[in-house]
């Protein structure tokens, strides 16, 4: 039985899935999975069905009804984890965006004393592959909103490669989260920032997703833009909830 879950969202991710869980798997450090999908109809479920039968006691999934957004589902998988009892809780697009092999650098940094660690982006320069210069400078803009809004000193704030440890998440009132998009993401990390927790960011390489297609849309950049300013507000004004 390992201490840790790697939590892997999922939505029409057929072409991802099964290299992915095997990535994971493949690691010198033992981890779980927690695939949480939301009833993808492109079959992404039924793969994560059939690799059960070859890691009965390391793979897990989670059907939801509908396509319900990024920060519900992680809710989700925060709960089950911390249910059963994982100390050390994973966060990881399935997309090889973010690198399996970081995975025990993020453990490594909580396991030396941080509460938070963050797989960034921007901790050293910009550290993004192939993406066009367009999508740099909106999430590097919006790193520099996100700090000059909240007052956190993290320069990847949206960054969805993260690990929380248990406690942390059982001392953030998850039901309360507003978020549901990309920036839930931004949220958590200032609930824990509000909280005194040690978030430590990791410097990683990040690349643009080769197989699939992007759920980036305007909804979920309005959501991060005027959200982040009303969140803020809420913590001031509404500090009970947070």
């Amino acid at each position: 039985m390992t201490d840790c879950l790697v939590i892997i969202p999922t939505y029409n991710e057929i072409e991802n899935i099964e290299a992915i869980i095997r990535a994971v798997f493949s690691l010198n450090k033992e981890f779980h999975v927690l695939i949480v999908d939301d009833n993808s109809p492109d079959g992404t479920s039924k793969k994560v069905l059939e690799m059960q039968n070859e890691f009965a006691n390391s793979l897990f999934l989670e059907v939801r009804t509908e396509k319900s957004g990024l920060g519900t589902a992680y809710i989700h998988g925060f709960k089950w984890a911390i249910e059963r009892r994982y100390d050390y809780i994973f966060e990881m697009d399935a997309d090889f965006s973010h690198n399996p092999e970081d995975l025990p650098r993020l453990y490594r940094a909580c396991l030396n004393g941080a509460d938070v660690s963050v797989g960034s982006r921007y901790k050293k320069g910009v550290n993004v592959v192939d993406w066009p210069l367009y999508r740099v400078l909106l999430s590097y803009g919006a790193s520099f909103y996100v700090k000059m809004i909240t007052g956190m000193r993290v320069h990847d704030p949206t960054a969805g490669f993260v690990c929380y440890k248990r406690h942390v998440l059982e001392n953030i009132n998850l039901d309360s989260v507003r978020f549901v998009g990309y920036a839930f993401q931004i949220e958590m990390k200032f609930r824990a920032y509000l909280k005194n927790y040690h978030i430590e960011e990791i410097s990683i390489i990040f690349r643009d997703r080769v197989k699939g297609k992007s759920k980036m849309n305007s909804a979920i950049i309005n959501e991060a833009v005027v959200g982040v300013f009303m969140m803020k507000m809420r913590s001031l004004f509404q500090k009970s909830k947070f």
